[in-house]
Formats: structure tokens, sequence, C-alpha cells
């Protein structure tokens, strides 16, 4: 396709870390084949470098002065679109388009999103099927929910994103422990943005998935793809890989379809690109949550692979008004898996054979860890415990997971133990 020539806007590149650039330099690189990319943010990773043609200087988390840098901007520039890729500046991306008279959804229901709370109070009041929960104001108000549900249930932060503080709690110790978790686990920063609380609610059981979907008008949603995710032990919810099929019988099924249509115009999104994470019960599938953003952990590149769609480029053009291309033109596998350390400690070594490169299926074998970093193993890991992942092709899921079982054992590691003292002293 030929390269617009109106800018878009874009909120926030990442972060300046080596795992920054890991994660958001595949979508960064998208848009900017398509579109001029101005980014706002405080300044420009050195990473996102080839892909910024200007930058705004701006402290995101300053919504108001965020609003006035870019109005000042806009008086002298032409922008055809504003979006982000960060859960982070979601709601401040459809005030600015809002603003800006740009397409976007608006900030109301980019604000449904980011609550947690408010997206199951929507979904409630339009009968979507979801999970009954509760916004806890202390882990005694937890606690009394829990019993009245029924154990287990599952306690999680208001606003925060990558499973963050997500726990599942089996009787009344554990929804203390977990809520005290939720109260204060962040990934990213998200912290400072949005609003704070513990949401305590009914456990779903089943296998998970996200679903990206494109919003080109009220009603009018698509299914892009679905991830079927693979999820670490309990109690914790952390992602341990991601798997995406273009022949997944999912992305025709009828039952899916309605409800992520009924779960996107519930909380209001009438245009913009979402992830939705449900939960494939025995009672049928249930909305676990909404994002305002594609979807994280390198889906793009997986979409990308299997189907032959640029996610990124797809969010891009709903945010310029562009019609964006929906048709798959590739119709194989590919998955991700996400090494998490196998013990607490600090990681000595982390290597890997030369000639794991000469696999034409692996897209690719990224480390986030550098030997002499402090690590946690679940159940206390987190997004920023992750050692490595790594990216496999196939022709079906099954071939993808060999191949990713395969690489795994290829890798050599060594994390040793901490060493604890104990000082005593008069």
């Amino acid at each position: 396709m030929p390269l617009a020539l109106t800018p878009l806007l874009l909120l926030g590149a990442g972060g300046t870390a080596a795992a920054s650039a890991a994660y958001r330099r595949d979508p960064l690189a998208s848009i900017a084949a398509a579109y001029p990319v101005v980014l706002a943010d405080e300044e420009v990773p050195d990473w996102a470098r080839p892909y910024v043609a200007d930058h705004i200087t701006v402290d995101l988390a300053d919504t108001e002065a965020t609003a006035a840098a870019v109005k000042t901007y806009a008086a002298h520039h032409d922008l055809g679109g504003v979006m982000t890729y960060m859960e982070h500046h979601v709601v401040t991306t459809a005030l600015l388009a809002q603003q800006l008279g740009l397409p976007g959804a608006s900030p109301q229901s980019m604000e449904a999103c980011r609550d947690k709370a408010a997206t199951r109070y929507l979904l409630d009041v339009h009968g979507v099927p979801s999970a009954r929960a509760v916004l806890a104001e202390n882990a005694e108000t937890a606690i009394a929910f829990a019993r009245e549900q029924g154990f287990p249930v599952m306690v999680k932060p208001r606003a925060q994103a990558g499973s963050a503080g997500v726990v599942r709690a089996n009787n009344p110790d554990e929804v203390r422990e977990a809520f005290e978790r939720a109260s204060h686990e962040t990934v990213l920063g998200l912290d400072a943005y949005g609003p704070h609380g513990v949401l305590v609610e009914e456990f779903l059981d089943g296998p998970e998935i996200s679903v990206e979907v494109a919003v080109l008008g009220p009603g009018d949603s698509h299914i892009i793809a679905v991830t079927r995710k693979t999820v670490g032990p309990p109690p914790t919810a952390q992602e341990y890989g991601h798997c995406v099929d273009a022949h997944d019988q999912l992305l025709t099924d009828p039952e899916l379809a309605r409800l992520i249509t009924d779960a996107v115009n519930a909380v209001g999104v009438t245009c913009g690109a979402l992830c939705i994470e449900v939960m494939l019960t025995a009672r049928g599938p249930r909305i676990v949550e909404i994002n305002g953003r594609i979807g994280g952990d390198l889906l793009h590149v997986l979409i990308n692979e299997a189907l032959g769609l640029n996610l990124a480029r797809i969010a891009a053009d709903i945010a310029t008004g562009t019609r964006p291309q929906l048709e798959p033109t590739r119709k194989l596998s590919a998955a991700i898996q996400f090494l998490y350390p196998p013990q607490t400690g600090t990681l000595q070594r982390l290597t890997a054979p030369s000639q794991l490169t000469s696999h034409t299926w692996l897209e690719r074998l990224v480390t986030t860890a550098q030997p002499g970093d402090r690590v946690a193993a679940p159940p206390a890991a987190t997004y920023g415990d992750r050692l490595a992942h790594w990216i496999v092709r196939g022709t079906d899921p099954v071939q993808c997971a060999a191949r990713m079982s395969w690489v795994e054992e290829q890798l050599e590691m060594y994390i040793a133990s901490l060493a604890w003292t104990t000082t005593c002293s008069r």
C-alpha cells in the first residue's frame, strides 16, 4: 500500500528499556511504514528514532498539559488521526480525538474499558455474559463476597494489565493475601493511570482466549483474530504463551461473534481496535475484560505470521478513518512462549546454541533479562520477571507446540539462589 501523507499522532512509544524495544518495535514500525508518526512522549527512545517523523515533548501523565501541547501542535500541522498501543493512554487518546474532530472512541467508552469495575457493571446492565463481581473496599468486604459467591474467586486490581496482581483465592486467608497483592502490584507504571481499587470476581473455569476486534462504526464489529492463551500455574494468571491459528473455528463461531458485538455495544465503543479477553466456560463464553487498544505480548507478530494481517496498521487505519484490510492472506499458525524463572534468585547465564537461527520456522528468540538481574519464580513472578521469548511458525498449533518445546530444550540457564543473611546488633 502507498504511504499515506497525513501524519498520525501516537501517544507513547513504550519506554526506553531493551525489553520495551522487544515488545514495541514491531507495531511502531508497522504504523510508520504507512503513516508519518508524530510521537507525543517525554522523549523518543533510541530504538524508536527510525520510525518517528516528529516529536511533541510532553508528560503523558498530565492530561491537561498533553491536550494543550497537542492543540498547539495541531494549529500548525495537519494530523490525520490519533492512536496508542499503550494501555496507559487510551482515555487521553479518545479525549484528543474528540477535541481534534478525528475518528475515535468516546472518552467515556475508554474509561469504561480502563475501569474493570465499570466494565462489569455495564456488561451486567446490558445482560452480556461475564463474571459476577464486587469492588471491595477492604479485605473483609472481599472475604464476605467470596463466602457469598463461593470459593474459589479471582482477585485483581481495578485498572492494571498484563495479569498484574490477578490471583485465584481458595479460602478466606488466600483472599486476604490476594487483596493485599492486588492493592499494590503494578506493571509498566500503570498505577499512575486509571482508578485504584480491588475487584473480587466469580471464578470462571475454562480455556482463555483473546479476541482482536475492529470496530468500524456503531454495531459494526469484526473479529480480526483469536488467540489461544497458555497461562501459568495457579494461583496467578500470568500469560506463558499464545497461539494464533488461521483455521481456528472460533473465528467464525456465531456465539462468540454475538458476545463480542454485545460487549462492544455495552461499553459504548463505536470506533477503534480492541483486545477482548474471553473465558470459554462450560456454560458458554464469558467476557473477562475489554482492552481499549490492540493486544500486547507480540500478538501483532503472531497475527501477521498466521493470517497475513497487520494489527497495528489496522488500528492506525481505523484511527484515520481509512477502511482497513481485514481479509486474511495466509492460512498458517504462529505461537509465542515466554520463559519464566524456575526459581527465585540472580540470573547468571542464559544462552542458546547459535545454530537455532538456521531454522526458518523460528521467527525470533529474544532474551529480556541480563546476567545479574534478580528474578522471582512463580507465584511471585510478574510480567517483569520474564527471561526470554521466542516465536515459531507452523502449519497448525500442534506443530507450533512441538517447535516451542524443542527451542526451550536448547536453552541453557543458571540462576543462583539468593543468599540471606541475618544480622543482629545491640
